[in-house]
């Protein structure tokens, strides 16, 4: 069965502000994130949910100004779950990251509420994506079956705060790789972009440890990561661009490769080393996101 999603976005920073805070809401254009993920969860306490839903419509034009994707993280139980996608359903919006996503079932209701509501405000049909949050353990044994079929999913993620809460665990590098690693083989599985670093995003206070743990999730294969602080969208999107020395290289072994088919030959040697066709299959994609990623930068 071939399930309905639009395009994958090309984010290689998230940047979550406060669905509440005008503070916030009125510098996220400025910070250079590919996305703005407008935070109606948990940094928005109960009784301010209401407001937040109120300002969304004038909070999503203002910190789309800079060029970037526009997102929203709505909340579960579903009671919660219903106001926030009649508030977040509109113009403008990119996404929908769903907290506690644990089934396709799940996803299909949420989908039925969404497309209903495109339907009803003018809004192309399926446009709105879905950013699936990973964030207890019994969800690991359906993310598989989420990454394939889940309508809508653009990005899957591990929530990896709320993951630690469910299992005991501290959240760091050591005890959230493992899941979030699992999650994003699912992802990758089936070609939909994995978003995280190997740590945890609570601690903002070290920007070069939060690139380096960037850069290590990149090299698992991971599309991009998010951060509670401003001042650590720079390090995502230097961690998640590739350099010019890698596409310098991609390049090099794309040009050898035309050599060596002009010559009738499957593998050469460059630099002293084997190069077969998952290398140069690697070295496409590479360029191919530096492209993607060249195309969002001039939309800015």
């Amino acid at each position: 069965m071939t399930v309905s999603r639009p395009p994958n976005p090309v984010w290689r920073s998230i940047l979550y502000v406060p669905g509440n805070v005008p503070k916030f809401i009125d510098k996220a254009h400025e910070r250079g994130a590919d996305c703005v993920l407008i935070d109606l969860e948990d940094s928005v306490q109960p009784a301010q949910k209401p407001d937040a839903r109120a300002m969304l419509s004038d909070t999503i034009k203002k910190v789309a100004r800079g060029g970037a994707d526009v997102a929203v993280r709505i909340n579960r139980p579903l009671r919660m779950t219903i106001p926030d996608l009649e508030a977040a359903v509109q113009p403008g919006v990119t996404a929908l990251f769903v907290t506690k996503t644990e089934s396709v079932q799940h996803l299909k209701l949420l989908d039925e509420v969404v497309t209903d509501l495109e339907k009803q405000r003018g809004l192309k049909a399926g446009s709105i994506g879905f950013g699936a949050m990973i964030e207890h353990p019994r969800a690991l044994s359906q993310i598989h079956d989420i990454a394939e079929h889940g309508p809508r999913v653009i990005a899957m993620m591990l929530g990896g705060e709320d993951f630690a809460l469910e299992t005991g665990s501290i959240p760091n590098d050591e005890s959230l790789e493992l899941p979030k690693r699992l999650v994003a083989f699912a992802a990758q599985a089936f070609d939909v972009p994995m978003i995280g670093i190997l740590g945890t995003v609570a601690d903002y206070s070290d920007p070069e440890a939060y690139r380096k743990s960037a850069e290590r999730a990149r090299r698992f294969g991971f599309s991009g990561g998010t951060c509670i602080h401003p001042g650590l969208v720079a390090a995502l999107n230097a961690a998640f661009t590739p350099t010019a020395e890698d596409l310098a290289y991609a390049q090099k072994l794309i040009q050898a490769d035309a050599q060596a088919i002009s010559e009738g030959r499957g593998s050469f040697q460059v630099d002293g080393k084997m190069i077969d066709i998952p290398v140069i299959e690697r070295a496409r994609k590479l360029i191919a996101r530096a492209d993607a990623i060249q195309r969002r930068l001039q939309r800015k």
